[in-house]
């Protein structure tokens, strides 16, 4: 059986029990939650990953995108951004690998972490063809199936990129078209084989693959907004009512979900955008890249998507897609990889800090932070910050004679009002 089908039986699996308490949420709400598919626990039957709960009352999570492109393939170092990516944060790893050797590059990144896995399995299918509309249907299916035996956790599918949306995109006036990698694979082989995405039509089949290695599927934003003049347009919701659609069937089968979305959104679209999804999904999990509030802003994507990041968690995202400095610009480097995590996590634990679930747990943290702050307690500011290591480099690197830091020395506020305060008590 699969963890849907246990938690619509009412079983408390080990699973649900160990996120619960990773969490801080009782168990019964966990497996409640997993039954309705409004929180996702990504765990395929072969994978020895840790377990991360995405959804409904969990810690909004982050994840991590690594890997090789055609003009540039080196599986050692792909592994070491994995490695960075899981050492300063990020919840789970996404392997979107195009060039070289996927089936080894895949293996060689898995046994190198232990975070949940997911992978784009139409990247394999067109990889042994020159062109990427030359594959075929069985060619789709048989990357599906290779990634669910070899353990891979989740994968994206643009199930919703069909012939419905397609028709959106020729009446629309978007600037970018399609700018999702996947989604364009997809729409570039229906306009030329002059069919219905077989993922759309042979859903049902899919369903039947994630179903026996209980893997989960996230069903793509294949028609995501590339700029902000795209954010909210007709290819963009129409793809919504479909992907909402699948999200049923997939219940219905007892296959766990999550539902991706935009992409480059500007600020005042946000909670429409994810509201919307919201609704239109049926409370499903949510997962978005960014989304990117503005498109002017190349080397520092990763803090455009931080800022969309932390509204759309205040609205009710559930899973956020790092970018890096890199963003639109190149392969990222290891140490986008790290400035990615931590710029992301920075904006999911701002969303927790309004979210039901997680809000006093988050919040917890600033306090505590805050009082090391008035105590001067530099050790436990340290160990609080989410980059403890700059926070400490920064802060040994100009020395001061004071307990404070070298921007007031002796003139710190904090340290001046609280011996005031002192002596006005002492007297």
């Amino acid at each position: 059986m699969t963890l849907m089908e246990d938690a619509k039986k009412g079983i408390i699996t080990p699973l649900i029990k160990n996120v619960a308490e990773k969490e801080g949420i009782d168990s019964e709400t966990v497996r409640s939650c997993v039954a309705e598919g409004l929180i996702t626990i990504p765990k395929n039957v072969n994978s020895s990953s840790n377990l991360c709960g995405i959804g409904k009352y969990m810690s909004t999570k982050i994840n991590a995108n690594i890997g090789t492109s055609r003009d540039y393939v080196d599986i050692d170092t792909e592994v070491e951004k994995a490695k960075s990516a899981e050492r300063y944060g990020a919840d789970t790893l996404m392997d979107l690998s195009t060039g070289g050797e996927l089936d080894k590059i895949r293996k060689k990144v898995m046994d190198s972490i232990n975070m949940s896995f997911g992978t784009v399995p139409i990247y394999q299918a067109a990889s042994s063809h020159k062109s990427v509309v030359d594959m075929s249907s069985d060619d789709m299916f048989d990357a599906v199936l290779k990634h669910a035996k070899g353990g891979v956790d989740f994968v994206t599918i643009h199930a919703g990129a069909n012939l419905n949306a397609l028709e959106r995109l020729r009446n629309s006036d978007r600037i970018t078209d399609v700018v999702s990698r996947g989604g364009a694979f997809t729409i570039a082989w229906m306009v030329h084989n002059e069919q219905e995405n077989p993922f759309y039509s042979e859903f049902d089949y899919l369903l039947e693959i994630a179903h026996e290695y209980d893997m989960t599927l996230s069903l793509g934003d294949g028609m995501r907004p590339g700029c902000i003049n795209d954010a909210s347009d007709g290819p963009k919701f129409m793809e919504f009512i479909t992907l909402g659609e699948l999200i049923k069937k997939a219940r219905n089968q007892n296959v766990q979900t999550f539902v991706e979305g935009p992409g480059h959104v500007p600020v005042d679209e946000i909670e429409l955008s994810v509201q919307g999804m919201k609704k239109l999904c049926d409370g499903a999990p949510l997962y978005l890249l960014g989304p990117l509030v503005t498109d002017i802003a190349p080397g520092y994507d990763h803090i455009t998507g931080a800022i969309g990041g932390t509204i759309a968690g205040m609205y009710g995202a559930d899973f956020l897609c790092m970018t890096t400095p890199s963003e639109h610009l190149a392969l990222p480097s290891i140490e986008d990889i790290k400035e990615g995590a931590i710029v992301t996590r920075i904006a999911a634990h701002s969303a927790d800090l309004l979210k039901d679930g997680q809000k006093e747990r988050a919040r917890s943290v600033d306090t505590e932070m805050a009082y090391a702050r008035k105590n001067l307690d530099w050790n436990t500011q340290y160990n609080l910050a989410i980059d403890s290591e700059k926070a400490q480099s920064i802060r040994e690197s100009r020395v001061t004679e004071s307990d404070a830091c070298s921007m007031c020395g002796d003139l710190c506020a904090m340290e001046i009002v609280k011996k005031a305060l002192e002596k006005e008590k002492s007297n």
